[in-house]
């Protein structure tokens, strides 16, 4: 063997202990190419982490199935089984489920019967994902907890950071937030703090990320998507195959906070940056884009941007629904609200499911179907629970329903959802809510804080781009500018009147409003006091003189 290859092979090696991985795929590149002599097992599988990184993901499958044959004819169990699960990883990812099914068996068949090891650590979490996607929580948290003991036995911080996040995403899917999140914050630590390998910390950031937007948990994601952008920018000397899926999920993020020229030119970032293995992060990306421009009122690049996440894989729902609804065609908004609930993935976590049910909310109301709306709003507001995200989106599909059906009792749900909008930082839906909350104070006969809640909405939405929900806002403050009401009367008091001088009884006013007749007999009470009359006639006469019928 020459000099320059034991050279080149030393170098190669050095570049992988470095976690330099375009240079150690050059190197070992070379090596393999060299005639005189063969890679070794454990050089063939550096060779496919090395091609992986490198976004190369057929070269890393080839160099990783000769790793596995490398190990087994050297009788290396441990080493074959390692290998065989990495191949069960890279052709599940690839979207070949039955080729990474008979690895997963293949690298059980090489590990079960040893005595504990490391890699019997990723069996166990593959046990674990499988027995959530079941539905079987005990059997999770019994395979995290396997995967915990075999993580501490083998000293690696990588494992142990990784079982941490694996009992995490158990305990969420079983409702126990508070023990989940804070074994997730322990996990991201161990990686925020730059004591895991670069192969985990973006497993960690992507698993992470994942779970804090399903939770509906906008405060972590916030914080972990910041410090996930920072390390994939900065920790590596080439390409680093967790930056586009990343910066997919900082798009979700910038889009919740009001930063949309930002989060567009993210989600064009991120669809080029993706890797094949990972084409959803690219349609969530496009989703994100085309929720964007909808709201903008650009529908013909929502559209687009739709259709690319649709032909990705990915359900643009609810925001493609919200796209036809702007377009006019409220029938098909909604039947495509109830095939997206009706398929929904029931392991997606309550955000996917929460939006879903706001936008079936929105929709039946535009079309006049309360029944519906109080139907999605009952089922959001049952699985909001206490998470603000959820809450926000509970409170305004409530106060949106009982808008429509008891003014009066609409405000205060509507006020609590303003403030929880307000709280998270959420400006877009905040400005939306606003423009409900001044429909319920004036129904409630407070044409001031109604006018002051539309100039609100309406800087809101210029703000944002948000062009036609602007240009809503405008004309109703517009409205409400050249609305002067005679005698002091309010909003409520002035359809309660229209409705006396037509002849209809306090019973028939009350049907009319959907209120009570005590309701009534209170709103007639302050009519004639206001307008100095005694009798309904003489209210009536006042009615017909001022042009309020």
């Amino acid at each position: 063997m020459s000099a320059p290859v034991i050279d080149r092979a030393g170098r190669a090696r050095d570049a992988v202990a470095r976690e330099a991985w375009a240079e150690a795929y050059a190197l070992l590149h070379a090596c393999d190419r060299h005639p005189d002599r063969a890679l070794t097992a454990e050089d063939l599988a550096a060779l496919s982490d090395a091609a992986w990184w490198s976004g190369h993901l057929d070269e890393s499958v080839a160099a990783r199935l000769r790793a596995h044959s490398a190990h087994l004819a050297a009788g290396d169990h441990r080493g074959a089984g390692m290998d065989a699960w990495w191949l069960h990883y890279e052709y599940a990812g690839l979207g070949r489920p039955a080729v990474a099914a008979g690895w997963l068996h293949r690298a059980r068949h090489h590990l079960d019967g040893l005595p504990p090891c490391p890699e019997q650590s990723f069996l166990a979490w593959a046990d674990a994902e499988e027995a959530t996607a079941r539905g079987d929580g005990a059997a999770a948290l019994a395979a995290t907890a396997r995967m915990t003991v075999l993580a501490e036995g083998s000293g690696s911080p990588d494992l142990l950071a990784l079982s941490r996040q694996a009992a995490s995403a158990a305990l969420l899917a079983q409702g126990r937030r508070a023990e989940g999140l804070a074994l997730l914050d322990e996990a991201m630590c161990a990686a925020a703090a730059g004591e895991l390998s670069g192969l985990f910390t973006g497993w960690l950031y992507c698993l992470a990320l994942t779970q804090c937007m399903e939770t509906a948990d906008l405060g972590r994601a916030v914080e972990w998507t910041r410090t996930a952008m920072e390390w994939c920018v900065g920790a590596d000397d080439g390409e680093n195959p967790f930056r586009g899926v990343c910066r997919a999920h900082r798009v979700e993020v910038l889009d919740f906070l009001g930063d949309w020229t930002a989060a567009e030119e993210e989600a064009r970032r991120a669809c080029r940056e993706v890797p094949p293995d990972c084409l959803e992060s690219a349609a969530a990306a496009y989703r994100a884009a085309g929720d964007v421009q909808r709201r903008q009122g650009r529908l013909d690049e929502a559209a687009r941007s739709y259709a690319h996440a649709h032909e990705l894989g990915l359900l643009p729902q609810p925001g493609l629904a919200l796209l036809r609804l702007a377009q006019g065609h409220a029938d098909a908004a909604a039947a495509g609200l109830r095939l997206a609930l009706a398929c929904q993935d029931a392991h997606r976590g309550p955000l996917a499911r929460a939006r879903l049910l706001a936008a079936a909310t929105e929709v039946a109301l535009a079309v006049g179907g309360t029944r519906e709306a109080a139907g999605a709003a009952a089922e959001l507001d049952a699985l909001a629970g206490d998470v603000p995200l959820l809450r926000a989106l509970a409170d305004t599909a409530t106060g949106a329903v009982a808008l429509a059906e008891d003014p009066e009792a609409a405000l205060p749900v509507l006020r609590r959802a303003l403030d929880g909008w307000l709280r998270l930082r959420v400006p877009y839906e905040a400005a939306q809510t606003r423009m409900l909350v001044a429909a319920a104070d004036r129904a409630a006969g407070d044409e001031e804080a109604a006018r002051l809640e539309l100039a609100f909405a309406r800087d809101g939405f210029e703000r944002l781009g948000a062009a036609p929900d602007a240009r809503r806002a405008a004309a109703l403050l517009s409205a409400a500018a050249r609305r002067r009401l005679p005698g002091g009367l309010t909003a409520r008091e002035a359809e309660v009147l229209r409705l006396v001088a037509g002849g209809a009884t306090n019973k028939g006013v009350a049907r009319s409003l959907v209120i009570s007749e005590h309701t009534v007999a209170r709103h007639l009470n302050n009519i004639f006091a206001k307008l100095g009359v005694s009798t309904r006639s003489a209210a009536t006469a006042y009615a017909y003189a001022h042009g309020l019928v």
